[in-house]
């Protein structure tokens, strides 16, 4: 069952659209186009957009309206440092934590992870790879860490990360050896493929052209 608030889960339908590149960094976000989408009233949709200001993903008040905050490239280097430092945290308490319930919703994840890349709809990759890190998080069961983390991805490139080309490829093996590390119970070896997944992926954006 889903306990999550109506405010609360359009707030994490929204933070994956915006990590998706559905909703483009710098773009209007209009309550009525959403709460119609979502079939909700504009209470939960204002609700959650002020949840997701204070988080650093949109900017804006109830007048002019909401916008996708831009990317700050200059922030990068730091926010790089405490996501390594508080997913390590995360994923070390989900490998105490995992249930074989929760890894085959895992695994399924990754699996519509990797046939999205390889049907070549990055979008659609990027909003799954949003959904497995928060479900790989949750598990963890240590909220007040998740939304600092929930904050640093509003920093965070993904949109330009999983552009380069065949970042989808090396992200899908990063995430089965993240998945046989939890599977073995090796919480060292999950916090090595963790970390080993968010260095390489900001290795790619910074060779890149």
């Amino acid at each position: 069952m889903d306990f999550r608030t109506k405010e609360e889960r359009v707030a994490d339908f929204l933070r994956e659209g915006i990590i998706s590149g559905m909703f483009p960094r710098g773009s209007r976000l209009k309550q009525a186009e959403i709460a119609e989408r979502l079939q909700l009233s504009i209470t939960p949709v204002r609700e959650a957009l002020k949840l997701l200001e204070a988080e650093g993903y949109v900017t804006g008040d109830s007048h002019r309206g909401a916008s996708v905050v831009p990317f700050d490239e200059a922030a990068s280097e730091e926010v790089l440092e405490l996501r390594l430092l508080l997913e390590s945290r995360l994923i070390r308490r989900t490998a105490e934590k995992v249930t074989a319930q929760d890894l085959t919703e895992l695994r399924a994840l990754a699996k519509e992870f990797e046939e999205a890349f390889a049907r070549g709809d990055r979008p659609a990759a990027r909003g799954v790879n949003y959904r497995f890190h928060r479900r790989l998080y949750d598990v963890a069961q240590m909220p007040q860490t998740l939304h600092f983390v929930q904050i640093l991805w509003a920093r965070y490139p993904f949109d330009l990360i999983n552009a380069v080309q065949g970042r989808g490829d090396e992200a899908a093996k990063e995430h089965d050896e993240i998945l046989q590390a939890l599977i073995d119970g090796d919480a060292s070896a999950a916090v090595l493929a963790m970390r080993k997944h968010i260095e390489s992926g900001f290795g790619v954006l910074k060779k890149s052209p």
